[in-house]
This record gives C-alpha cells, structure tokens and sequence, in this order.
C-alpha cells in the first residue's frame, strides 16, 4: 500500500447535516454508543483499515493477539468518537480544554516574526483551531484540498471566529506561494506532518522501533528560514476533556540545512512517538505507514 493518504470525512452533506442537527439535542455519548454497536462492526466487516491497524498493534506496539484485536475496535471507536466531537463541535457543543506549554504559543505569538506548528493525525488536532489562539497572528492551517465540501465550510465557519484560514494542499503545489506569504506576514503556519499530499520528498527516522517515512517539506520550511517551531497534539482524555501538548522543537540554525532538517525531524518524531505511547488508542494513520 502507497504512504500517500487520499482519504476524506466519511458522508455526504445531507448526512453530515442530519449529524449535526442530532448533535444540537443529544448528548455526544448517546451518539458514541449508537457507533460502537452499529456502525464500527460494519466497517471493520468491509473497511482494509482493520488490517493496518492491527499490524499497527500487534507487530509495531507488540500487543498479544487478543489485545491486539480488542485494540482494532477500541481504535476504530476512538477515531469515530473524534469525528462525532468535531461535528458536535460544529454543533455548538463545547469541552473542557487544558494546554500544556500555552506559554510557549503565547511568547511566539507576541514576537514579530511568524513560526510553524506541527501536527499528526493523532488525537483531534482540529481542536487546536479554536484553542490556541492570538490577537496578534492568524493561523494558517494547511489542509487536505479534497475534503467533503460540507466539512470544509463548517471548519471555515468556526475557524472565522479564531483568527484562523485555511490552505488547502494543491498538487500543483500553489500553496506553497500562500505559505510564503503567511510566514513573511509573520503570522502562523500550521503543517501536517505525517502524510504525503503533493511533494514526495521525505525524511526517515526511526519511529516506535521500525524506520518510518516523513515529508520533508514541513522541515525544509522551516529550516529555509530559520523559524522557530512548536510540535501541537490534541489528545482525548473523556467524553467532555481534551489535553493540548505545546512542545518547543530545538535545533541548531547556524547547522547546514540538511543537519537542520535532520534534527527538526528527529525532535519532532521523538514528541510524536511520546503521545502516541501515552494514547496508543488515538493514532489514527490507517494505512501501511511503515510500509
């Protein structure tokens, strides 16, 4: 199987809609019990994602058999939980948010230049939008050009309200002319950094004991300029509570730029590899990312 991810939300607008509407007047958990019984069964009976994941948990984390199996399911409802949570979201519906390292985001938000967040698909990430945010600087999220239609315009309808946009990832890779200009504006720039979505140069670093794949791009950005840098995970810890870890990535800007971009990776993928030990549950990559 490719590394390049092509997935987007499941649904279509109606049933998006339908969702959101049923997430004004029922409470998240009722919606969590209706897709752990009746909706993970069916897709884990038709959806490939079962067998990356648990490959993921049998041969990566080195579960025993069973756990492994348990952990497919309980995997596949956590991930149908983030989704629920970004459309109760979507709803109105708020939660408990704690950030840990909100000093660093604040004392890069005040000075003049821009800087980079990254991020995985691990968590909810799209919580970060409407959680950390600044007066002083607009967040520019780059995202998936090819989400559901109705997704994209509720993110733009709530991130409105945070000081955030998006740029979406072209494979003409016309976006990075918009991230150019976003960092020279010295606002924020935040990049996935786990997937491949238009340029197929990368990086390799060991990553929970097997050597992995990671886009380069993200690191050549930052290292072009010399920015600074803050690793961003949004972890689920209940039905109501999310926990967002803010950590500063160091390396040495005086180094060539090929020693930069090796120890902005390093740096980065030993914080992603820390969360995803601490919430094994919420890494939600259901492809052959070790390939």
């Amino acid at each position: 199987m490719s590394q390049r991810w092509v997935g987007t939300t499941y649904g279509n607008s109606r049933m998006h809609r339908w969702l959101i509407g049923m997430l004004r007047v029922i409470d998240v958990r009722v919606i969590y019990v209706i897709a752990d019984v009746f909706v993970i069964p069916v897709c884990l009976a038709v959806n490939p994602s079962r067998r990356t994941s648990y490959f993921y948990f049998r041969t990566i984390l080195g579960y025993g058999t069973l756990r492994a199996l348990w952990s497919v399911y309980a995997n596949h409802c956590m991930f149908a939980r983030i989704v629920i949570d970004k459309f109760a979201m979507y709803a109105g519906r708020k939660f408990d948010v704690e950030v840990e390292g909100f000093g660093d985001f604040n004392r890069l938000a005040e000075r003049e230049e821009g800087f980079l967040m990254m991020s995985s698909h691990i968590g909810n990430y799209e919580i970060a939008g409407y959680s950390l945010v600044s007066d002083r600087k607009s967040i520019n999220a780059v995202v998936y050009a090819s989400e559901k239609q109705s997704v994209m315009e509720n993110r733009s309808s709530m991130f409105s309200r945070t000081n955030v946009r998006m740029i979406s990832l072209r494979q003409d890779m016309s976006h990075l002319f918009e991230i150019n200009s976003a960092l020279s504006n010295g606002d924020i720039v935040s990049f996935p950094t786990d997937r491949f979505m238009g340029d197929a140069r990368y990086v390799e670093r060991e990553f929970l004991g097997r050597t992995a794949r990671f886009p380069q791009g993200p690191f050549s950005v930052a290292a072009m300029r010399g920015i600074d840098v803050l690793a961003v995970n949004v972890m689920k810890e209940s039905a109501r509570r999310y926990r967002i870890f803010v950590t500063p990535l160091e390396y040495d800007r005086d180094a060539s730029r090929s020693e930069q971009i090796r120890q902005l990776s390093g740096a980065y993928v030993g914080e992603l590899e820390k969360r995803v030990k601490a919430y094994p549950l919420q890494w939600f990559n259901f492809y052959d990312f070790w390939n």
